[in-house]
């Protein structure tokens, strides 16, 4: 093992020049050659006693600045489609995809659990600012209202049925009658 420890320890700070050259970012290239170092550790068993040790570890680094563009690659181009995807402007069908039950059962469940269920996922109010409002712990407020989201989570289901297995996505339970079905 030192035969492979000595000569990247030596050479670390130019296989760091290495990549920060190839991808234009210190801290990147940084992490990069660790990934690196990691991996070749990791399969220096495959080294043989004969091979220049900086030549072997080059290749790993370079397989591995090489795998880094490509995900960058992938990431972009999912989001690309993912941005293609979105409507330009919102036109209120969005709504229309989820189930709206939950508006007609909020009313059903009891106040200190509708006033977080409320304030927190609809108004979007943070967590330690109604803690503090309400003089509870962060700890406290997170577990009522984990109560709570299960308790209105277990109402849709009672009242949307098969719908509510699959996400309620495109739900017509909100029809009159709704509760009946």
């Amino acid at each position: 093992m030192k035969h492979v420890e000595e000569p990247l320890l030596k050479n670390l700070q130019t296989f760091v020049a290495f990549a920060r050259k190839r991808l234009g970012d210190s801290h990147l290239a940084e992490d990069v050659v660790q990934d690196s170092l990691i991996k070749a550790l990791a399969s220096s068993k495959r080294l043989a006693k004969e091979e220049d040790t900086a030549a072997w570890f080059y290749r790993i680094l370079r397989r591995s600045i090489i795998d880094l563009y490509r995900r960058r690659d992938a990431s972009k181009r999912a989001l690309e489609r993912f941005q293609q995807e979105l409507p330009d402007s919102p036109t209120g069908s969005e709504e229309r995809l989820l189930c709206q039950c939950f508006k007609r059962l909020l009313p059903s469940v009891p106040e200190k659990y509708r006033e977080l269920l409320q304030r927190i996922d609809l108004d979007g109010s943070g967590l330690s600012e109604v803690a503090s409002e309400l003089g509870l712990t962060k700890n406290n407020l997170t577990v009522r209202l984990h109560r709570a989201r299960k308790l209105l989570r277990d109402m849709v289901s009672r009242n949307c049925r098969a719908c509510s297995k699959h996400g309620c996505l495109d739900c017509t339970c909100g029809a009159a009658g709704a509760m009946d079905h």
